[in-house]
């Protein structure tokens, strides 16, 4: 299929990193191209792939001139913001799209949300609900927020800064229904990563969350695809640390927001010492599967001793995870025989 469909002036720009996704990127690419609304461009940023990614993403934008594919030396996930943010200088948009190699948008994604911030110029993003799909994209997983939880004036930031308190706990916000308007980027000097982090959406978000209004479309918009080595599961632990340090952090510097809050410093420190006993509990877990023996058994000690009396049910998964880890048995098949979703 031909669509050679040039835009000399785009309103939306699509950022694309990727790495590594060959069995997916053809999957994202045509969700774009299958859009309902066509003014877009598409920006590819292959972070030095091994496979054949580079190929199939060139071969696809050979069809279509919105598409421009770059390649680049790999930087890896813990210096992802340089890959963003040259996507961001080479984005000619007016709003900023996020769509991941591995991930793929519903057909009216961009339709439902762009008029929302070209009728509200106060707004700095949209966002709205999404899919969490299997590999293959067959099941799908409402993600949060759902129906029951929508609360205009928490999801909409309105006044400015609702939102902020609930970024400081946990990103709700799933970042490929992300439309961000581009000016409200360059003002925070583009998309933030740091401590450690292997993500910007949440550091970006949080700055965002002082800055603007958002818009929400309560709608599903896109799938998140899951599966085993993905980063969330590959880096479960250092996420949870790199989310603790962020937000004390945040809050140290925007100590004047949170005087209106119920918030106190101590109330970071008890959510991620509760965290941090799942967390290192689901690495184990991901371990396992990857049959890590020494590497799972690590993590379920600490998620047993460490972080205080905090989660006793996931301690005790710990403790039955730790006596699996040494006699190699399968986690997943007792997982499944109970009724409990499969990690695999």
């Amino acid at each position: 299929m031909q669509y050679n469909m040039s835009q000399e002036n785009p309103l939306v720009s699509i950022i694309t990193p990727t790495y590594n996704h060959e069995k997916y990127i053809s999957d994202c690419i045509c969700s774009a191209q299958e859009q309902t609304y066509t003014n877009w461009e598409m920006i590819i940023v292959n972070d030095g792939s091994t496979d054949n990614t580079l190929s199939v993403a060139r071969s696809l934008a050979a069809t279509d001139d919105r598409i421009h594919v770059f390649t680049q030396e790999n930087v890896g996930i813990f210096r992802l913001s340089e890959t963003y943010n040259f996507a961001l200088e080479k984005s000619k948009g007016k709003y900023i799209a996020i769509l991941e190699g591995d991930d793929v948008w519903l057909p009216e994604k961009l339709e439902l949300q762009v008029p929302t911030l070209e009728q509200d110029e106060s707004a700095v993003l949209s966002w709205g609900r999404a899919y969490r799909s299997k590999a293959d994209l067959a099941e799908l997983y409402a993600l949060n927020p759902t129906d029951e939880q929508f609360d205009k004036q928490l999801f909409t930031n309105n006044p400015v800064g609702t939102i902020t308190n609930k970024l400081l706990f946990e990103n709700f916000i799933p970042a490929l229904t992300i439309l961000i308007r581009k000016t409200a980027l360059d003002q925070i000097g583009g998309f933030i990563q740091n401590h450690g982090l292997p993500l910007v959406d949440l550091p970006t978000l949080q700055q965002l969350s002082l800055n603007g209004t958002f818009t929400y479309v309560n709608e599903p918009l896109g799938k998140w695809r899951t599966y085993i080595l993905q980063v969330t599961k590959m880096h479960a632990v250092q996420m949870a640390e790199g989310f603790y340090k962020l937000s004390l952090e945040f809050f140290e510097e925007n100590r004047p927001h949170f005087e209106n809050s119920n918030i106190q410093k101590k109330d970071i420190h008890e959510f991620y010492n509760k965290l941090l006993v799942v967390s290192y509990s689901r690495s184990a877990r991901y371990k396992l599967i990857r049959k890590d023996f020494t590497g799972a058994r690590k993590d379920y000690l600490k998620s047993i001793f460490c972080f205080g009396i905090n989660r006793p049910l996931w301690k005790l998964r710990s403790i039955i995870g730790l006596v699996f880890s040494f006699v190699h048995a399968d986690i997943e098949n007792l997982a499944r025989k109970l009724g409990r979703v499969s990690y695999k």
